[in-house]
Order: structure tokens, then C-alpha cells, then sequence
């Protein structure tokens, strides 16, 4: 039991805590859609102006980050533009983590694949994750648009002004954090694909 103490507690406390967590989920989520409208608003003007010059979306992050990154591509491929999750292919990561340093493999994937009028888009909770930074800074030295969603603070990630639309999510907690960012991105995809075309 002692490894499992939620096992012990009164199916009344698991229903009050779960609605807690949803309480505090959507409010969260509704204050960084009022916060940030201005800015998401902005962020998919740069978006929808680089798709329309023939530009595609790379997404990265790291754990569940990684995969909210394969969901950001997933939702603008879905809206017919052209976007890939740098995560998503295991075989290169891997190898480019082996042979080369894991803190290079988005910087390496993007310095093949993408150039100046293509975007780039990181995720990540902490915002300080060196693989995810180095991939912003070599997104910048492309002259691609930078898009970042980042929790507390930012991190280095803010600090560092690597994302020029940074979309920080004032919370501590990573569950509250990612469900707040897929709200955001999923606003964004619908704001972008209404003005991409």
C-alpha cells in the first residue's frame, strides 16, 4: 500500500480531487486564451503569410512535448499545409543522438531540411530543454519564423528570445502546462489555416 497510497483513499476524494484538476485546467486554459488572443492572433498572421510563400511547419519537443509536436503537425498537415514532427522519426534521432549529441538533433535535422521562410515550432514545459533551444537558434539562423510554447516562466527559451511568438503558460504543473498549450496550438491551427490560403 505504501507504494500505492492513492488505493487507500475514499473514491469521494478521488472524484473531488479529479474535479479540482479540471477546475483549475480550464480556468488556466481561459486565462491564456485571454491573455495571449493578441499575440496568437499575431503569430498566425507570420504563420499563414510563410505557408502562403511556400513555406512548411517542423515541430519538436521532447517526451510528451514530442508528442504535442507530432499533434501540431498532424493538425496543419490535416488543413492541407505542410508540416512535419522532427520527433517522429526515431531511427534518426537516435542516430543523430548516438553519433553526434542529442542536443544537436533538431538543430542538424533543421539545418537539412528547412530554410528562411519555413517555420518552426517547439514545445516544450520548461523551456529549457538544450536540444529544443539549439533547434530554435538554428531555426533563427535560417531566417525561418520561430514559434515556441513554453511553461512558468518561459526558461531559457524566453530568456534567450529564441521563439519571436513565444506562447508561455503561467503554471508550474507540466499536466497543466501541456493541456493549456494544446488549447493554444489548436486556436493557432484555426487561425493560420482561415488565412493561409
Amino acid at each position: 500500500m505504501t507504494l500505492y497510497p492513492f488505493l487507500r483513499r475514499d473514491p469521494l476524494d478521488v472524484r473531488a480531487s479529479t474535479a479540482e484538476k479540471a477546475r483549475e485546467s480550464l480556468e488556466l486554459r481561459r486565462r491564456v486564451l485571454d491573455e495571449l488572443m493578441p499575440a496568437l492572433v499575431a503569430g498566425a498572421e507570420a504563420m499563414a503569410e510563410a505557408f502562403r510563400g511556400g513555406g512548411r511547419l517542423f515541430t519538436f519537443g521532447n517526451g510528451g512535448s514530442s508528442t504535442d509536436a507530432r499533434s501540431v503537425a498532424e493538425l496543419f498537415t490535416a488543413r492541407g499545409l505542410p508540416s512535419v514532427s522532427l520527433a517522429c522519426d526515431s531511427a534518426l534521432v537516435t542516430a543523430l543522438g548516438n553519433d553526434v549529441g542529442f542536443e544537436v538533433v533538431f538543430a542538424r535535422q533543421l539545418a537539412a531540411l528547412g530554410g528562411g521562410g519555413d517555420i518552426a515550432c517547439a514545445l516544450s514545459t520548461s523551456g529549457g530543454s538544450p536540444n529544443v533551444l539549439h533547434g530554435l537558434a538554428q531555426a533563427r539562423s535560417l531566417g525561418m519564423v520561430t514559434v515556441g510554447f513554453a511553461g512558468s516562466g518561459g526558461g531559457r527559451m524566453a530568456q534567450e528570445g529564441l521563439a519571436e511568438h513565444l506562447y508561455v503558460v503561467p503554471s508550474s504543473s507540466v499536466h497543466r502546462i501541456q493541456e493549456a498549450q494544446t488549447t493554444l496550438y489548436h486556436v493557432l491551427a484555426d487561425l493560420v489555416s482561415a488565412d493561409a490560403r
